[in-house]
């Protein structure tokens, strides 16, 4: 398994030219979702791969400033480039960033849906509720009915996919920015 350090992935978001709120968004994500690979270790025995977490989550949004120029789809073309680097299971999370390729496929929680989990979590750079992200997506992504409709049966597989991930803690959803400290992503 070929997976980028935390050095290779600020070197490869640097080349990108990701924009600098981006980066802060990417560096949130990635705050949030090795806390939950870390506590679903220690609370529940979950072992995740947190290195494949911690990459993927700084990487998720790796073609996003382009794709403001370019229209491409930044899940699909961030996949493609990851993938391309060697670092195909990374560029898997990444492809599913967005929106999953199956909701609750396994008992266990998986990599991509903890990144896609905080990511939903992750308004700019600050951490907030699922309403309140929601809010934000429908504002910015749901210019017609049918976008509103894509917007709210995502939300709903996420609000399950929530329920999942929360069963498996000590805490809820509401207490999570709490939890977090200060610190940004670390290598392990």
């Amino acid at each position: 398994m070929n997976i980028p350090t935390l050095k290779e992935c600020r070197k490869l978001m640097a080349n990108m030219r990701m924009m600098k709120h981006i980066v802060s968004h990417s560096e949130q994500v990635c705050r949030v979702a090795c806390h939950l690979a870390d506590e679903l270790a220690r609370h529940n025995g979950l072992r995740l791969n947190r290195v494949v977490v911690q990459a993927g989550a700084l990487l998720h949004d790796i073609t996003k400033t382009r794709s403001f120029d370019t229209g491409e789809n930044h899940a699909q073309t961030g996949a493609l480039l990851v993938e391309e680097l060697g670092f195909s299971e990374v560029g898997t999370i990444i492809r599913q960033h967005v929106v999953l390729d199956d909701y609750l496929s396994s008992e266990s929680l998986t990599e991509a849906e903890i990144v896609n989990y905080s990511d939903k979590r992750v308004l700019h750079d600050r951490i907030v509720s699922l309403p309140v992200r929601m809010e934000y997506i429908l504002k910015r992504y749901g210019k017609t009915l049918c976008d509103r409709q894509r917007v709210f049966h995502l939300w709903d597989k996420t609000r399950g996919l929530e329920a999942r991930l929360f069963s498996n803690l000590t805490y809820t959803p509401d207490e999570l920015p709490e939890r977090l400290n200060g610190s940004g992503p670390t290598e392990r």
